[in-house]
């Protein structure tokens, strides 16, 4: 009867594992604007097409879609130390943030160079 009950035990346990789900941000696919991200709340989750056209500080740019500008955060995991020219197009996943000030700039999870 005592095995029972472990064995039991131990199937509800191995169990669990197969019924967990991600809970967690899901990265969005559909492409926004500069303009758009100006809308959204903090930590959404966005997709941009446009490109970097200047070097702010550290690990800070600046992106430029048709629509506007927008602050940027690379880093250099993300960067993979790829040349890229204020002519060169990006895609970027990247999540909505704010500074202490306000103002919203995006934290960016991937990129990738469109040809």
């Amino acid at each position: 009867m005592r095995s029972l009950i472990g064995i039991s035990f131990i199937c509800l346990l191995l169990s669990s594992n197969v019924l967990a789900q991600f809970t967690g941000p899901t990265i969005a696919t559909e492409v926004s604007t500069v303009e758009e991200v100006s809308f959204l709340a903090a930590n959404t989750y966005v997709t941009v097409v446009g490109n970097i056209v200047a070097h702010i500080r550290e690990d800070y740019y600046l992106f430029r879609d048709e629509t506007g500008e927008i602050r940027v955060e690379i880093e250099n995991s993300v960067w993979q130390n790829r040349a890229i020219s204020p002519d060169t197009t990006i895609r970027l996943v990247a999540e909505v943030d704010q500074n202490s000030l306000g103002l919203r700039y995006l934290w960016i999870a991937s990129l990738e160079i469109l040809e």
